[in-house]
């Protein structure tokens, strides 16, 4: 049973594996791959992926290990559009029906969809003409 802070049944080991798994895959997407790659060097990968599954970590089990301003190192990466959010979910949740038993890929693809619509939305916002009325979904 989660614990009762924690948003679903799910070890931090797990998260781990699960973020491991996922960019292993976006190393190799043709699509997502370079997009990454050009901000994370080969070596830096670890980094990224610690830093990632903190992010979740922070997320899902509640354990103030994350710092950071996801929207805005995605806005400042200049090589992130809207666009890539379906491919990058479509992605995360093969890896979590891959890794993980099928009531927590469930829970764990809800909330990573809905941080997904938000960072969009706000890519979608921000990257929009300055003389156009904002998106209101």
């Amino acid at each position: 049973m989660a614990h009762p802070m924690q948003l679903f049944e799910i070890s931090a080991d797990e998260i781990d594996r699960v973020v491991a798994k996922f960019y292993a895959r976006i190393r190799q997407h043709p699509e997502l791959g370079p997009v990454f790659a050009a901000h994370i060097k080969a070596g830096d990968w670890p980094a990224h992926e610690a830093k990632i599954a903190s992010f979740w970590r922070n997320g899902i089990l509640k354990e103030r290990s994350y710092s950071g301003n996801p929207m805005q190192k995605h806005l400042m990466a200049g090589n992130v559009a809207p666009a890539h959010f379906a491919q990058w979910l479509a992605l995360f949740d093969e890896v979590l029906q891959d890794e993980l038993a099928p009531e927590t890929a469930r829970a764990f693809s809800a909330l990573a969809h809905r941080i997904g619509r938000g960072l969009k939305l706000g890519l979608e916002q921000i990257q929009r003409p300055a003389d156009q009325p904002p998106i209101l979904r």
